[in-house]
């Protein structure tokens, strides 16, 4: 019988550092949650010479993850230092060496998750990874336990902070883009290279996560349409509160018989939905099944202390089942069955912003390259341009149309010699 459960911890910044820090100071809480004491057997750091803000022995200090993974005093081991590799060579090598492991990397999860659940099948140890999405949400563990019995048919989620809180203050505040970005990286909400999170990288990966779970498939995040925020102005805001609605970058996997739709892109959302009122660097993921129909999570999508607990929930999790000797859950188990649908399949209302020459018979001659590409408008709305009188924007909002036919809309009004330029097209969320 073991005396106690051996903890190994890889990386020590933001998340790390959050972890060891609870470890230390809550240890009588967690050992009482476990029933056996949890020991910091190990933690691998770049620097063992590096001040650190709270008290942690320099005895347990490293700088080679290879002893955490191949330490046999280590029962768990704790991956935190982010991106693909060595990250994903050190879960599998700790996997193999038969150590149970926690993750919060969403992108070895979303590229390899199958690859990495298969292997600890094989040797009995668990995998887990609740806080690669939605920080301190506790979001992975229901899909995999809570809502089980459910039939699963969409996912609906902001899953990235520094987007959020981007187009929430271009909404409220009818700031620029580059300047809300500035100040996002100064307050350290945007890394310097903000690219995977403005061009939804980001949400992708932590998509391909939760379409996996809850549709039980393999969904990596290269089977996720992404498109990002970079092309969204102050008039795509000012005209969405004309019409009611708000601007987002939504998360969005729905499952229609065995194909699974998986889309990152702004959207449209009326702003009487949940959704629209989520703001900030806050997230939240809606879950829509057969028995509970709507499901809502929200919260804090980031930060050391949110995110750390969700590294915590997962270490006691394992290590109460270690401390019982009871049988560990089945790492998950992937269909092959169901099938990844392209976006030309989506069938959605869209929004358009059109700059066009001001003259008569303009606004026939869009409708009809619309109506030739089987799209129904529903209303528009026409603005004469400040900056150029003899020139007109119009804002147009079509009924449900395929995306195929958006896409050859798109190519028909840019042929038109009276559009001077597609300002934006972005697709409508109801």
């Amino acid at each position: 019988m073991k005396k106690m459960i051996g903890v190994g911890l890889i990386g020590m910044g933001v998340v790390g550092s959050g972890v060891v820090k609870t470890i230390i100071e809550k240890s009588d809480a967690l050992n009482s949650h476990v029933g056996l004491p949890l020991n910091l057997t190990g933690v691998a750091v770049r620097d063992i010479s590096k001040q650190r803000s709270f008290d942690i022995s320099s005895e347990i200090l490293v700088n080679d993850p290879e002893k955490i993974v191949n330490d046999d005093s280590v029962n768990i081991v704790v991956e935190l230092i982010g991106g693909e590799n060595p990250a994903l060579e050190l879960i599998l090598a700790a996997v193999r060496n038969g150590k149970h492991v926690v993750t919060a990397n969403k992108e070895v999860i979303s590229k390899h998750g199958a690859e990495i659940f298969s292997l600890a099948r094989q040797n009995n140890v668990r995998v887990l990874f609740e806080a690669s999405v939605g920080g301190g949400i506790p979001i992975i563990s229901p899909l995999m336990r809570d809502l089980v019995s459910n039939d699963i048919s969409s996912i609906k989620a902001i899953i990235n902070g520094t987007t959020n809180y981007i187009l929430t203050r271009m909404a409220h505040e009818a700031a620029d883009y580059s300047v809300v970005l500035s100040d996002a990286q100064k307050l350290g909400y945007a890394e310097t290279d903000p690219t995977n999170d403005v061009e939804g990288i980001d949400a992708a990966y932590k998509l391909s996560i939760l379409s996996t779970l809850a549709f039980r498939a393999s969904i990596k995040d290269t089977d996720i349409y992404t498109e990002g925020i970079t092309k969204l102005t102050d008039k795509d805001f000012q005209y969405a509160k004309e019409l009611g609605y708000s601007i987002k970058l939504l998360a969005i996997a729905t499952q229609t018989n065995s194909d699974v739709l998986g889309r990152v892109h702004p959207a449209l959302i009326p702003q009487d939905q949940m959704l629209a009122k989520v703001d900030d660097v806050l997230n939240a993921v809606e879950i829509e099944t057969d028995l509970t129909q709507k499901v809502l999570f929200h919260g804090p999508g980031a930060g050391s202390m949110p995110t750390s607990s969700a590294v915590i929930a997962d270490i006691v999790n394992i290590a109460r089942s270690i401390a019982g000797d009871t049988d560990l859950l089945d790492p998950v188990r992937l269909s092959e069955d169901v099938k990844v649908a392209p976006i030309s399949t989506l069938s959605t209302k869209y929004y358009f912003r059109i700059e066009v020459i001001d003259e008569p018979g303009v606004l026939g001659r869009i409708a009809t390259v619309f109506g030739d590409c089987g799209i129904s408008i529903s209303s528009f709305i026409q603005k004469e341009l400040e900056e150029k009188a003899s020139d007109a924007e119009l804002v147009i909002m079509t009924h449900e149309a395929t995306e195929s036919s958006v896409d050859r809309a798109v190519v028909g009004l840019s042929e038109l010699g009276v559009v001077n330029r597609i300002g934006n097209v972005i697709r409508v969320v109801e």
